[in-house]
């Protein structure tokens, strides 16, 4: 397992936009499609039924002996924002399959089906919003929003999912309240926890409640040399007292889970010598706890306010995405720590800050993360790293929890 596993990642960061040693995979690119075929192949070379919902979330299925229960669920993204590592994502992908092949030889079948659910666009690098394959497959992105949805250059959904071979109805992709019993992703933790204590597992119990908003803020240009300084009205200088009050604010928020960060500054026309007459701004704020997190959201949007004001520029504040944490089911915890400790593992309870397409599974069904220790807690870099044998502890979680959850006599409670 350990070869292939390893092989098949660096395999899969081949499929990139850009050279390495970095890895960029955006939805709907080509090689985006050509990552997902590579994917397909292996799963049907392995006896899996493959379908493609209608916005390219696929679905490997391996076929139990009680095909009409609901199916245990397991996958994630290989989707991948440019220039970063080849693990995120890709290590629960290919950990699911190799699960799920790890069962197969070692003779068992399970009574409900086990299916590889790998999502689409769990980055939010194409339009803005990440986790858009899950919120679709929970209900939690009506059809009617996500063709609304534009790229940076205001290309539209629809036709980015066409010219990748999708179409039909985006309503058919949620799925039902009872299309799973169960519902559990591995994935590298992309923190410095579980490398710091020295254990093998992390049991997620919480994942973190994620939002972000856009800020457009509109001066007035001019010539650099021409305007004196007390007649400006500076989008650019606007901007810039406003990213560091989004850092201020969430220093001195109570909780010490909040982060905020803020990641798109676009300024307009972009010359170095004319003052610009808009800013454009993208914020990323999270939280464990939803309190918290709109206390020190509510405290941005006044310190906007006062900032536009003081400088006579003018701004729109739009929310792109405004969810809530997701508690992991605790039944699936307590299996994933017997397992852990039956194979000899070491393991820790922890929380998610990073979220993960499995925030919107637990709107969905019954749901449970595995993390795995990331060296030195790097992430979406390429030197993001987890090692074949960190990789194979989790799957081997992933494959007995797995096994527990197909049971047909086992109760979710």
């Amino acid at each position: 397992m350990l070869t292939e596993i390893h092989q098949q990642l660096e395999q899969l960061a081949r499929f990139s936009s850009t050279d390495g040693p970095g890895v960029t995979r955006v939805l709907y690119s080509q090689v985006d499609q050509d990552a997902r075929n590579y994917l397909k192949q292996f799963c049907l070379q392995r006896g899996l039924e493959v379908r493609e919902d209608t916005i390219g979330n696929t679905f490997a299925r391996w076929v139990g002996k009680k095909p009409q229960l609901p199916a245990v669920g397991t996958g994630s993204h290989i989707d991948a924002i440019p220039e970063s590592g080849k693990y995120d994502g890709t290590v629960g992908v290919l950990g699911g399959l190799h699960a799920i092949i790890l069962l197969q030889e070692q003779g068992f079948l399970p009574d409900r089906s086990i299916e590889l659910l790998l999502f689409n666009a769990e980055e939010p690098t194409r339009f803005g919003i990440g986790c858009l394959g899950s919120r679709v497959i929970s209900g939690q992105l009506p059809a009617a929003s996500v063709t609304q949805l534009k790229d940076q250059e205001g290309v539209r959904f629809d036709k980015w999912r066409s010219k990748a071979g999708f179409s039909g109805d985006i309503y058919s992709c949620q799925l039902s309240k009872d299309y799973y019993h169960a519902f559990v992703e591995l994935h590298i933790e992309q923190g410095p926890i579980l490398e710091a204590i020295e254990k093998d597992i992390g049991v997620v119990t919480k994942i973190a409640a994620p939002s972000s908003f856009s800020i457009q803020l509109t001066g007035e240009g001019g010539h650099a040399g021409c305007v004196l300084m007390p007649d400006r009205k500076d989008a650019g200088c606007a901007a810039a007292e406003i990213v560091l009050a989004v850092e201020e604010i969430a220093q001195l928020s109570t909780s010490p889970d909040t982060v905020a960060t803020c990641g798109i500054v676009k300024l307009e026309p972009s010359a170095v010598n004319s003052i610009p007459k808009a800013a454009y701004l993208e914020v990323d704020l999270r939280d464990t706890q939803v309190a918290t997190r709109d206390q020190v959201l509510k405290e941005i949007e006044h310190r906007v306010v006062e900032i536009c004001r003081k400088r006579n520029v003018a701004f729109d504040f739009k929310m792109l995405n405004r969810d809530p944490p997701a508690a992991c089911h605790q039944s699936i915890i307590d299996r994933i720590r017997l397992n852990s400790d039956a194979l000899g593992y070491s393991h820790q309870l922890m929380i998610s800050r990073a979220y993960h397409d499995s925030l919107f599974m637990a709107q969905l069904c019954p749901t449970a993360m595995i993390f795995i220790p990331s060296r030195g807690g790097v992430s979406h870099r390429p030197d993001e790293y987890s090692s074949p044998e960190q990789i194979e502890k989790g799957v081997r979680v992933l494959a007995a929890t797995l096994k527990d959850l197909s049971d047909a006599n086992t109760v979710i409670s």
